[in-house]
C-alpha cells in the first residue's frame, strides 16, 4: 500500500493545485524540491515527446524509476487555434530559454496582436500520469476551452492563467476563485478521470 505520492514538479504553485486535488486521499504529497530539502537529489527528466501524454509518462515513469516512489507527473500547455495549436507541449518554454511566467505571456499577447477576437480561440489541456518503479500504471487527459484575453488580468493561478478566459465565465483562470478553478481547469478535470485508478492503486 502506498502512503506517499510524489509530484513530479518543483513549481509550489502546481505543487500546491495537485495537492488541493487529492486532499480526499489519504496520502502525503510531495514535491522534487520536497526531496532535495531532505537531501534527496534528482536527475531532471528530459521532456523530449511529441504529445503531453508522452511528456507525462516521461516524467512519471523517470521519477518513480529515480526516488521507489509512487509518481504522479503531468504535461500540460495551452494549444491556441490561430497560432496552429501552439504553443502546445513548447508552453513552459514558449518564448526561448530563460523567461519568466509574465514574459512568456506577454510574448504570446505579442504574437496575438493582430487576432481579433472572434478568432483567439484556445485550449488548455492536460494530461496525468502514475507510475511506479516497474512503469506506468494509468493516464488520463482533461481539457477546457477558452480565449486568449488582450491583455492579462487577475491576481491568482500561475503560468498563462492571467491571459486565458474561461468560455462560460467571462474571467481569467486567474480571476477566478480557487474553488472554481479547482473544480472546471484542465488539471482538474485530469486529476477526476484519474481518481478512480488512483484509489485502486492507494488501495493496494
Amino acid at each position: 500500500m502506498y502512503h506517499t505520492l510524489l509530484l513530479a514538479t518543483r513549481n509550489e504553485g502546481k505543487k500546491e493545485e495537485l495537492a488541493a486535488l487529492l486532499v480526499d486521499l489519504d496520502i502525503d504529497c510531495i514535491s522534487l524540491a520536497d526531496l532535495e530539502a531532505r537531501g534527496i537529489t534528482t536527475t531532471p527528466v528530459a521532456e523530449t515527446g511529441t504529445s503531453f501524454e508522452e511528456n507525462a509518462i516521461l516524467k512519471a515513469e523517470g521519477y518513480a524509476r529515480q526516488t521507489g516512489f509512487l509518481t504522479l507527473a503531468d504535461d500540460s500547455g495551452l494549444e491556441v487555434k490561430a497560432l496552429g495549436g501552439r504553443p502546445g507541449v513548447q508552453t513552459a518554454r514558449y518564448g526561448g530559454d530563460g523567461l519568466s511566467s509574465v514574459e512568456r505571456y506577454h510574448y504570446l499577447l505579442a504574437q496575438m496582436r493582430e487576432v481579433p477576437a472572434p478568432d483567439r480561440s484556445a485550449r488548455f489541456c492536460c494530461v496525468v500520469a502514475v507510475a511506479s518503479a516497474q512503469g506506468v500504471l494509468a493516464t488520463a487527459e482533461g481539457g477546457v476551452r477558452g480565449r486568449i484575453a488582450h491583455e492579462p488580468r487577475g491576481d491568482a493561478g500561475f503560468g498563462y492563467d492571467p491571459v486565458f478566459v474561461v468560455r462560460d465565465y467571462g474571467k481569467t483562470m486567474a480571476e477566478l476563485p480557487a474553488e472554481t478553478k479547482n473544480r472546471i481547469s484542465h488539471r482538474a478535470r485530469a486529476i477526476a478521470a484519474l481518481k478512480p485508478e488512483l484509489l485502486r492503486l492507494l488501495a493496494g
